[in-house]
This record gives C-alpha cells, sequence and structure tokens, in this order.
C-alpha cells in the first residue's frame, strides 16, 4: 500500500484525513464532530475511533516512545495529533501543507513497514 493511507480498523482512510480531521475534532462537540462526519463522509462513531487511536495505541506505542522526546517543547498527548501539527509549524512550503506532510512523513514507517505499527505495546 502506498504511504498515503492508514489502517486504522477495517477500513483503509487517505494519511492527510486521519490527521486533520482528528486535529480538526480536538475540544469534541456533537455540532463539530456532525459538520466533519457530513464533510468527510464518515459516522460520529469512526470519528470516535480515530480520536481513541491517537489518545491510546498511538501514545501508547513503543513507535511513539521512540520519537516523543525528539520534541522541543514536548508535544502534548492529550492534543495528538493537533500538537504535531502545531511542532511542525515551521515547515515551509509553497502551498501551507508543510506541517501536514511533515506529520504524514512521520508516520510513514507504521503505514509502510511489515511489524512496526502503533498499536499498544
Amino acid at each position: 500500500m502506498p504511504p498515503s493511507v492508514r489502517f486504522l480498523g477495517r477500513k483503509v482512510y487517505f494519511g492527510a484525513v486521519v490527521v486533520l480531521a482528528t486535529a480538526m475534532q480536538q475540544g469534541p462537540t456533537k455540532q463539530r464532530a456532525s459538520q466533519l462526519g457530513k464533510l468527510l463522509g464518515v459516522s460520529r462513531r469512526t470519528l470516535g475511533r480515530w480520536r481513541l487511536w491517537w489518545a491510546a495505541a498511538f501514545c501508547g506505542s513503543r513507535f511513539w516512545h521512540s520519537l516523543r522526546n525528539r520534541f522541543m517543547p514536548a508535544v502534548d498527548e492529550q492534543s495528538l495529533p493537533l500538537a504535531l501539527l502545531e511542532a511542525f509549524g515551521r515547515v515551509p512550503s509553497d502551498d501551507g501543507s508543510g506541517r501536514l506532510l511533515a506529520v504524514l512523513r512521520l508516520l510513514q514507517p507504521i503505514s509502510t513497514t511489515p511489524g512496526l505499527e502503533a498499536g499498544a505495546s
């Protein structure tokens, strides 16, 4: 599979959608979740699973534990993936996509390397 997709459960989604939708859901409200669901064509349950993945599976993974101390200042794990997007806030790009691409590059190994996954360890 190309590195542009993420496996989160039974379905495959574009990595950008997973990162941005979850980041936009920070401080979730029913109205925000409903708007995101309509915009992306995913259910509130799917958005909830994505939040749970970031909060539990990703934060508890060996992959994240090997990376998290490389960020100064430290990334607020309660605000992932928004905190990662903010951590890459100074990545230059012509179209403003630098932060998102930096986060997707960071996550690429857990999408493309067999046996390396962001599951709880």
